[in-house]
């Protein structure tokens, strides 16, 4: 009797360990990251130290080391105020989620998403918002490889209110084609190449058609970067850092 009565113990111990091990209940030593960003870290953080962050994050991405994190108790603090280190406009792609890449948590990033992350006066004011009155740090224009937008554009595709979309790429398609010496808008290499162009020329339209981010990115207050983000890894690539983003 009490024999079986220890086999049984042993038995249910084993079990519950054996449950536990494949639980989706964080361990309690796994961190668990419940609070935002507070006005105070968002503004003495530097447009450099804003883009190692999202360095950091990306690199916790391709590792598959990405933070744990409390969502339901950082949207309670988020209700208080918001403030973002950093703004990204980024493509509408599904397959491209700066969050999730860039690992970071609700209310770390403003994002804005359209085909081709291409620039109109309501991203500007956006970007303008996000900077001069929140306080952002950083203004990333990322890319990525695959862009169908971008394929529609070297492809000279017309269609509904899209035809306004491709047309803002169309400009940098035959600098690129002149320069690489690829003409095939099936080439992938190619798309990527008007992609990479694509994302560094709104950069500077921004700093041309905004007096906001121009002075702000003048007074070294503000950085901002174009960045190319591929599908099939996670990888981000962030292009011209030494020129762009001050100490």
């Amino acid at each position: 009797m009490q024999s079986s009565l220890c086999k049984l113990v042993i038995f249910f111990s084993w079990f519950i360990w054996f449950s536990n091990s494949f639980s989706d209940t964080p361990s309690k030593d796994i961190p668990i990251l419940g609070k935002t960003l507070t006005q105070a870290k968002q503004q003495q953080m530097t447009p450099k130290q804003a883009l190692q962050r999202l360095k950091e994050g990306n690199q916790r991405f391709l590792t598959n080391t990405t933070i744990v994190r409390d969502y339901h108790a950082q949207a309670k603090q988020a209700a208080y105020g918001q403030y973002p280190f950093a703004v990204v406009l980024n493509c509408m792609d599904s397959r491209s989620v700066p969050e999730l890449f860039f690992d970071q948590g609700l209310a770390d990033l403003f994002t804005l998403r359209v085909a081709g992350n291409v620039l109109n006066n309501d991203i500007l004011g956006s970007v303008e918002f996000a900077t001069k009155v929140v306080g952002a740090r950083l203004i990333v224009v990322l890319g990525h490889t695959s862009c169908g937008a971008v394929a529609g554009a070297c492809q000279q595709v017309k269609m509904g209110h899209l035809t306004d979309v491709l047309n803002k790429i169309a400009p940098t398609v035959k600098p690129v084609m002149e320069v690489t010496g690829l003409n095939n808008c099936d080439d992938t290499k190619l798309i990527d190449e008007i992609a990479k162009a694509n994302a560094l020329q709104v950069v500077r339209d921004m700093q041309e058609k905004s007096l906001i981010l121009k002075e702000l990115v003048k007074n070294k207050q503000v950085g901002i970067i174009a960045g190319l983000h591929d599908i099939k890894t996670g990888q981000v690539y962030f292009f011209d850092e030494e020129q762009s983003i001050p100490n």
